[in-house]
């Protein structure tokens, strides 16, 4: 995570300076919100649960209506927010499309959090 720098400022006395501590930057938060705002929906923490154990060379999408109860174009919905954020990769094989997690993706996420 790139961190910027915030000015140093003095107190409200005006005579001990404060070092404010790296503060993500605008391109940087925009991108983590992205991500953090795929996996606060329900629907998607289930996609990325069932994708993630599912078979390593992915998950058809037809696989993934049934366990959510929710009609195909809902699913590919929340599906492509997932692949925007860049958590889930597609693959195009004939008329089906295959889901797999990308590498180290929940990490980064999960670490969206601790580095703050």
């Amino acid at each position: 995570m790139t961190a910027t720098s915030l000015p140093s400022s003095t107190d409200e006395s005006g005579c001990c300076p404060t070092t404010s501590p790296q503060a993500m930057g605008e391109a940087e938060a925009l991108q983590a919100a992205q991500i953090l705002k795929a996996v606060a929906d329900p629907n998607r923490l289930r996609l990325l649960s069932i994708v993630k154990n599912g078979p390593s060379d992915g998950t058809c999408v037809c696989d993934l209506t049934g366990p959510l109860q929710l009609g195909q174009p809902t699913v590919s919905h929340h599906l492509k927010i997932l692949v925007d954020s860049g958590l889930l990769a597609r693959e195009k094989r004939g008329t089906w499309a295959y889901y797999t997690l990308v590498p180290h993706a929940l990490q980064k996420a999960a670490e969206l959090i601790t580095e703050l």
